[in-house]
């Protein structure tokens, strides 16, 4: 669960309170159990976390004022910023991560990527861990777009330098229909991020909370990758809808919440974050896939299509639903004792997200030569697509993530 807030210190008064009423449960930052509330977990994405864009903004940089700070709040993981393109930023020090650590905190690097120089970005994602972080975020957004060869060649540096069960999470836009040339694929696919972290900014974006829950939820589910969705405290958003936000998270399963930022975040943005709530009880998530079929394109695309490649269904992935992809979808049906009807319905989505491991690829801008199980080809032709719009709009200087 992502956080149900149980205080030791309070675990005598917790337990006559239950003894007397029988059923007193205290829900608190989103559904944290009682193994302490402070106490750093071992997986830096589950539990509560909120992201520091500048140290010097946060507790006007005094270690001792975040930690009191973020301990009264429930937070657990504290994500800070670690680097821009190919620099490392000077405020992720050891000295930093490891007094925060001793406070009993997660410390987490995350670093803005641009795909100019993935080799040298790919280095500054290694010193944020060679000082000490306890996980990795890269915030990729609209300049990795059309860039395949770009985050592979990233991606692939990146666990030649930190291993490969480092534990990395994707940040980036959560309507991923609408980025039909973004390399989801490749930044959650086989051997890069664990983790993904979708900004659902949902005062930003224009939508309900329960909406873009909802459209992210749909269009994330298919790369598999344990959703640790982040919230937004900028703009002055209502503690009600961040606490819809935290029950949401609770009710689809997910472990961890994060929030955007510490530094934006006032009095009552703080409360929402922080105050007890208590579970939803009937809501369910809405159980469907991304729906593709003829004529379909982009990164959702690719991402059947290398599933049906690593099963033998098809050879070639494009980014494009044509007749070779719907053919390849039909066989794999028919194998599988579905309906025959050459789109991805959900039942079809579940079995091969299932039955397939997804064809390891590595993208390339001029072609390659395959080496061993992965395959080396030229970026899929989707690459090429626009967005079709942005959710949440493209930065630019003094924008919210820089």
């Amino acid at each position: 669960m992502v956080s149900i807030a149980v205080d030791l210190r309070k675990s005598g008064i917790l337990a006559l309170a239950v003894l007397l009423t029988g059923a007193l449960v205290l829900f608190g930052s989103a559904g944290r159990l009682a193994e302490g509330r402070h106490a750093a977990r071992a997986d830096p994405f589950h539990g509560d976390g909120m992201w520091i864009w500048y140290v010097s903004k946060a507790g006007h940089g005094d270690v001792r004022r975040i930690a009191r700070k973020a301990h009264r709040r429930g937070i657990e993981t504290l994500f800070i910023k670690s680097g821009d393109a190919g620099s490392t930023w000077r405020q992720f020090s050891q000295s930093l991560v490891s007094a925060l650590q001793a406070r009993g905190f997660n410390v987490c690097g995350w670093q803005f990527v641009y795909g100019l120089r993935p080799k040298a970005e790919a280095k500054v994602g290694a010193a944020t861990v060679r000082r000490g972080a306890d996980c990795l975020v890269i915030d990729a957004e609209s300049h990795y777009e059309g860039r395949y060869a770009k985050a592979s060649t990233y991606i692939a540096v990146l666990r030649r330098l930190i291993g490969s069960s480092y534990p990395v999470g994707l940040s980036s836009f959560p309507y991923a229909d609408y980025h039909q040339a973004f390399p989801y694929s490749v930044f959650l696919g086989p051997g890069a991020a664990q983790y993904n972290l979708p900004q659902i900014y949902w005062k930003t974006i224009g939508d309900s909370v329960d909406a873009a829950y909802a459209h992210t939820w749909v269009w994330n589910r298919q790369y598999e990758r344990p959703i640790a969705p982040l919230g937004q405290v900028y703009l002055n958003p209502k503690p009600r809808a961040i606490r819809r936000f935290r029950k949401l998270a609770i009710a689809h399963g997910f472990k961890g919440v994060s929030w955007w930022s510490w530094q934006h975040a006032r009095r009552r943005q703080w409360k929402g974050v922080s105050r007890p709530i208590v579970p939803l009880r009937a809501f369910k998530p809405y159980d469907s896939f991304p729906f593709l079929r003829r004529g379909s394109a982009g990164d959702a695309v690719v991402w059947a299509q290398q599933l049906l490649a690593g099963g033998g269904y098809m050879r070639e992935v494009t980014g494009y639903f044509r007749s070779l992809t719907w053919a390849a979808l039909i066989g794999f049906q028919a194998d599988h004792g579905l309906a025959q009807t050459g789109t991805t319905d959900t039942a079809t989505w579940k079995a091969m997200l299932a039955e397939l491991e997804p064809l390891a690829i590595r993208w390339t801008s001029n072609g390659a030569v395959a080496a061993g199980s992965t395959m080396a080809t030229i970026e899929p032709r989707s690459a090429r697509l626009p967005a079709r719009r942005y959710e949440i709009p493209a930065r630019g200087p003094g924008s919210p993530r820089g």
